[in-house]
C-alpha cells in the first residue's frame, strides 16, 4: 500500500484528521511521526540556518524521521485562509525549504492553499492533490467531503468537550476512545489560567516541557483557545486589532483578547523566539492586560535552548502570584 508520510509539527494540530481521513478515503496509509525528541530537534537544527525559528526546526526535524518511512511526503504551501489575512512566510515556503534541506526526501506533495483564490482554485489543487493515487474524480470529491467533514467534528468535539487536540485525535481515531472526563479532571485544581498560542507551541510538550501538564500539576485548571467557539475568537480579535493581518492571528490575539475578559486567574502567552509575527500580535495581548489591570498576564519565549529549571521557576513565581492576588481579593 501507498505511505503518505505527515510530520507531527505545524499545523499537524490543526488539520491531521482531515489530511489522514482524505489520504484513507483514497486507500492510502498515513504514516506519523512520533512525538518530538531531542534527536529530532537536533537533527532539524544542523540542516537549518540558526536564523530560523524553533517550530520550523522542529518540522525538519520530523520530516527527517519520515524519509525511509514512507513514499510521498505531504507538505501543504497554505497562503492564506481568510480575505486579505496572509500567512507567516515560514508556511508560505515550506515544502521549498524541506526540499532543499533535505535532497533524500521522498516526492513531497506541495498542495498550494489560498482561499483568496476562489473555491474553484480550491478545488482544481483537491483534484491534483488526488490524482497521485486516483484518475476517479469522483472519489477525491468523496474523499474530500469525509475529510471536511471529519474537520469540523474535531473542532467541534475540542468545543464541547473541552479537549486539547491531542485528546481531541486519540478519540477520533481510537476504537475505544480515550473517554476524557474534563469535569472529574478539574474537580480537585482550585486555579483557572488560560494558555495561549500558536498549538504547535502549546502542545509539543517536548517544546514547551510539558507546560500543561505542570500547570494541572501546580492545581491549575487549563483552557486553551481550542475550547473557545471560533466565532467568539473573532469577535473579541476584532474588538482589539480590528481586521486581521495574519491567518492564525486569532490563536493568539482573539484567545488572549477573550481570556482577558472573562473569569479565568491569569493568562500564559507561549511564543517562539525569533517569530516577527508572535512577538508584534503577544504585545497586543500584553498592552490590553496592561490597560485592564484585571487579570495577571506573563508572556513565556520559547527556543531550542529553554531549559526546565527556568521555565518552572517562573510558572511557580506565576502561579504564586495569582493565589496571592485571589487571597486579597477574597478578603476584600
Amino acid at each position: 500500500m501507498t505511505k503518505v508520510g505527515i510530520p507531527r509539527a505545524l499545523l499537524y494540530y490543526q488539520y491531521y484528521p482531515m489530511w489522514r481521513t482524505f489520504f484513507e478515503e483514497l486507500g492510502v496509509e498515513t504514516v506519523l511521526s512520533t512525538p518530538t525528541t531531542k534527536a529530532m530537534v537536533n537533527s532539524g537544527c544542523s540542516r537549518m540556518v540558526a536564523e530560523t525559528c524553533l517550530p520550523v526546526k522542529v518540522f525538519c526535524g520530523h520530516a527527517l524521521s519520515l524519509v525511509d518511512k514512507c513514499d510521498y511526503m505531504f507538505i501543504p504551501a497554505i497562503r492564506s485562509m481568510g480575505k486579505r489575512a496572509y500567512n507567516c512566510s515560514k508556511f508560505l515556503g515550506l515544502p521549498d525549504m524541506m526540499k532543499a534541506v533535505i535532497p533524500e526526501c521522498p516526492l513531497i506533495l506541495d498542495m498550494d492553499i489560498d482561499v483568496t483564490n476562489g473555491k474553484r482554485t480550491l478545488y482544481q489543487n483537491i483534484y491534483s492533490l488526488g490524482r497521485h493515487f486516483t484518475w476517479n474524480p469522483a472519489k477525491v470529491k468523496k474523499a474530500a467531503e469525509k475529510a471536511w467533514e471529519c474537520h469540523l467534528a474535531y473542532y467541534q468535539q475540542m468545543f464541547s468537550q473541552g479537549l486539547t487536540p491531542t485528546q481531541a485525535i486519540d478519540e477520533i481515531f481510537s476504537e475505544k476512545g480515550v473517554g476524557v472526563d474534563q469535569e472529574t479532571a478539574n474537580s480537585s485544581l482550585t486555579l483557572t489560567v488560560a494558555v495561549v498560542g500558536h498549538p504547535y507551541l502549546i502542545y509539543d510538550d517536548y517544546i514547551n516541557h510539558r507546560l500543561i501538564h505542570r500547570l494541572q500539576t501546580m492545581g491549575a485548571r487549563v483552557l486553551t483557545p481550542e475550547m473557545v467557539d471560533e466565532e467568539v475568537l473573532d469577535v473579541a480579535m476584532t474588538k482589539l486589532v480590528g481586521n486581521p493581518r495574519w491567518t492564525y492571528e486569532v490563536d493568539v490575539i482573539g484567545a488572549g483578547g477573550y481570556y482577558l475578559e472573562v473569569k479565568v486567574d491569569g493568562v500564559i502567552g507561549v511564543i517562539a523566539f525569533g517569530c516577527g509575527p508572535d512577538s508584534v500580535m503577544m504585545d497586543m495581548v500584553y498592552r490590553k492586560a496592561k490597560r485592564l489591570k484585571a487579570i495577571p498576564f506573563m508572556c513565556l519565549t520559547l527556543d531550542e535552548h529553554t531549559a526546565d529549571a527556568g521555565l518552572v521557576t517562573r510558572l511557580e513565581a506565576f502561579l504564586d502570584m495569582v493565589k496571592r492576588r485571589r487571597r486579597e481579593q477574597t478578603c476584600v
